[in-house]
């Protein structure tokens, strides 16, 4: 990642800019600066460095630290931006901790926060279930697990059985949790799980599903693209369908 010496100006056009302290690498302390407020942040930025809006694409294609180091700077720039003012008493709020943490002039203090959001493989016998949501890109023929916010006062267990059975009219038991993901888009942290069906019968609720299938892991290892893709591997998604696969 770029330091401050990397631009042209030596940073000096950065620092009216919000920014966060991300942490220390061997060479030092290491800092994001949102650019995303400045009208042409081009030409702040060092020479052959371009600036990006999508973080997904440039994941699979980074070395391994990076794109965590990424997610974090976005997931707090977001945050930054989305409590410019107090919600006690409604006055700008001032970055202290390093940008960790929000202050106003009243004494009141935000902390960045991160939405959790389940996903699961949902099985049953020796099928799985994928489905494609209705946000995903329709130039894509990607299909997925599914995946929903976890409600407040609900449990783990809960928020999976919840979420199936609103999209796909499933039943399940035996959640049992795998891995997790941040996903700063904007702030969330995916809790990946299995479960098991009760019942394969389904019943879409269009408004969030445009299909759902059931699939072997023969399908699944012979997918043809025109048929469906499967997510990319940087995904938790993907992680957990390969888990699957190698029980098989």
């Amino acid at each position: 990642m770029p330091r401050r010496r990397d631009f042209p100006d030596g940073g000096a056009g950065l620092d009216a800019l919000p920014w966060t302290f991300l942490g220390l690498d061997g060479q030092g302390p290491l800092f994001s600066v949102d650019l995303g407020l400045h009208d042409d942040p081009a030409p702040l930025l060092p020479p052959g460095l371009e600036p990006f809006e999508e973080l997904r694409p440039l994941a699979g294609l980074l070395p391994a630290e990076q794109p965590a180091l990424l997610a974090q700077a976005r997931g707090m720039h977001h945050w930054r931006r989305t409590h410019r003012f107090c919600g006690e008493c409604g006055l700008p709020m001032r970055p202290e901790q390093g940008g960790h943490r929000l202050a106003c002039p009243n004494g009141h203090h935000a902390f960045p926060r991160t939405d959790p959001v389940v996903i699961m493989l949902v099985r049953h016998g020796e099928r799985a279930l994928l489905a494609r949501g209705v946000r995903f890109p329709p130039n894509r023929r990607t299909v997925s697990a599914l995946a929903g916010f976890v409600e407040p006062g609900e449990s783990l267990e809960e928020a999976v059985a919840r979420e199936v059975w609103e999209e796909v009219g499933v039943r399940v038991h035996g959640v049992r949790y795998l891995a997790s993901q941040p996903w700063p888009f904007p702030g969330s942290l995916m809790l990946g799980c299995h479960a098991e069906a009760d019942d394969p019968a389904l019943t879409v609720d269009p408004n969030e599903i445009v299909s759902a299938r059931w699939v072997t892991r023969a399908e699944v290892r012979n997918a043809d693209p025109d048929d469906f893709d499967l997510p990319d591997r940087t995904a938790i998604a993907r992680q957990l369908i390969d888990a699957w696969i190698e029980e098989g």
